[in-house]
């Protein structure tokens, strides 16, 4: 069994939303950088990342603190992502940062989105 703890941004903080509101959040932590160096030191083989003010407005939002978790974790564990991601660009920016695997959500409504990235980015791993 693999457990993949999730780290849900929200400006830049470790948040949690009361029934996907956000204006009702709990933060956990400002420093989403230590959270996820918390987990790595807790034996995780894999973290998930929630950008949810990029989820709320269709494009990343919280690539500071991407860029940060990816710098403390380093090739440690592969990082995922969901939230904003929309178009292709987007899948690639992410993938050149570091991230590992791309969540689509929203963008699979689109097929043309999810085939297309598919034979753009697949990676057999």
């Amino acid at each position: 069994m693999l457990l993949i703890p999730a780290i849900d941004l929200k400006d830049g903080q470790c948040v949690r939303l009361q029934q996907g509101e956000m204006d009702r959040v709990t933060v956990f932590s400002d420093a989403p950088e230590q959270m996820a160096a918390h987990w790595v030191a807790q034996g995780a083989r894999r973290l998930h990342l929630v950008d949810l003010n990029g989820a709320f407005a269709g494009k990343p939002v919280n690539k500071p603190a991407i860029a940060a978790i990816l710098d403390t974790v380093g090739n440690d564990i592969p990082v995922q992502i969901g939230g904003g991601i929309r178009d292709l660009e987007t899948i690639e920016k992410y993938l050149d940062m570091g991230i590992s695997y791309v969540i689509i959500g929203t963008a699979a409504e689109k097929p043309w989105i999810f085939a297309r990235g598919v034979h753009r980015f697949w990676r057999a791993g």
